[in-house]
């Protein structure tokens, strides 16, 4: 691993504060690291790896597909982003079209121009201001940055495009909305924020008010879409029909792809936005794999019993340790503890390494919790298991 780490540290830019781990190989929810130590992801890449590391089904359709052909651009018709497209519109239960990208951040983006499309019309006032709230992240993109309600992300970037507002929370967006305000982009638990779940009720009112004002409701579901709520998106278990969505992270399985897809069909033409590499063979060929994979166990029950197992042993562990836990947050296999300080937050992710098992941090001194989607009985034991061993450590 050294010769790795010198590498690294003389070729590439330290955009991160990286663990001294490399990992070589996984099987669901296990890795193993360049000395041979094992260990149980409760993270699966930030929410990517859905239907966990290595996935036979997806590997599989990914090598055939390769043996084809990889790539030939947007100017012809691919069919698996054709596929990917009608599979994503069908599990969501809206009347949308899809744009691939490459990223949750090239999803936002999309969003963002659509937005601004929807309120440019000529002879009228034009409408360009969109509205976010504190705590949120949309990318890491000079727009998506911007987009973000957090200020300590806007350090040293600027300037800026201008036109984004922050709400204080999801109660005070309606008192923003002006004559200038062309759509609303929020995440409905919030990831970098904290696991952070907005109220059902306001998200609602919320949406109802928009929808009467003609403002877009756009919601981010990079983090929270493809199931990692328990439904196909949390849109869904909010029982709301926004005019923009975006997905990203589990939707190729670790393949990077992205997506915005909305109820405004005809908003683009020809020109008006495009990607050299997005909906490419590849992508859209994991990603329709992805979906065949989550939604079988969608329909068989075993999401939803899994779902019900990992809380119930993450509600144990929170029950055995609330010395250092403030409060349990999130919804379905997207989930966190609050901790009581920054610094017990930092030991126990170091101790859990150590211990064997992957988890992250998020805003608000939160343990995240993000495992794969199909992580079986044994290895959630497992993990809990060396969670708490970390956690005993302290």
């Amino acid at each position: 691993m050294s010769d790795i780490v010198d590498l690294d540290k003389k070729y590439v830019l330290p955009t991160y504060a990286r663990a001294d781990v490399e990992f070589v190989s996984g099987n669901n929810a296990r890795l193993v690291d360049s000395h041979g130590k094992e260990y149980i992801d409760f993270a699966s890449g930030i929410a990517v790896v859905s239907v966990g590391h290595a996935n036979k089904r997806v590997n599989d359709a990914i090598c055939k597909q390769l043996s084809n052909i990889t790539h030939t651009s947007n100017l012809y018709y691919i069919a698996p982003q054709a596929r990917a497209a009608q599979k994503i519109v069908d599990a969501s239960g809206y009347d949308m079209k899809c744009f691939f990208g490459n990223s949750g951040a090239e999803a936002n983006e999309g969003a963002i121009k659509i937005a601004r499309r929807f309120g440019e019309k000529d002879g009228e006032v034009k409408r360009y201001k969109v509205i976010t709230l504190q705590h949120s992240f949309h990318g890491r993109t000079i727009t998506t940055v911007k987009a973000t309600g957090q200020e300590k992300m806007h350090n040293y970037f600027g300037p800026y495009p201008d036109g984004f507002v922050y709400a204080d929370d999801i109660n005070h967006v309606a008192s923003l909305v002006d004559e200038h305000t062309c759509a609303v982009m929020i995440e409905l638990v919030q990831g970098e924020g904290g696991v952070q779940p907005l109220d059902k009720e306001a998200v609602q009112k919320l949406a109802k008010f928009l929808k009467e004002k003609n403002v877009l409701l756009m919601i981010d579901e990079v983090q929270t879409g493809v199931y990692r709520t328990g439904k196909f998106l949390a849109s869904n278990y909010y029982d709301i029909e926004p005019d923009v969505v975006t997905l990203a992270k589990g939707l190729g399985g670790g393949v990077p792809i992205g997506v915005v897809m909305t109820t405004l069909k005809e908003v683009f033409s020809a020109g008006d936005h495009g990607s050299t590499f997005g909906g490419n063979f590849l992508s859209t060929t994991a990603a329709c794999e992805v979906m065949d994979i989550l939604n079988e166990m969608n329909d068989n029950g075993k999401l939803q019993e899994g779902i019900a197992y990992f809380d119930s042993e993450l509600e144990k562990f929170y029950a055995a340790h609330k010395d250092i836990f403030t409060s349990k947050v999130g919804i379905g296999m997207m989930c966190g503890l609050r901790v009581r300080d920054a610094d017990t937050l930092s030991k126990i992710i170091s101790n859990a390494r150590q211990e064997g098992v992957i988890v992250l941090k998020a805003g608000r001194d939160t343990l995240r919790l993000l495992p794969a989607l199909t992580i079986t009985r044994e290895e959630i034991d497992e993990g809990f298991k060396a969670l708490n061993r970390a956690v005993d450590s302290l």
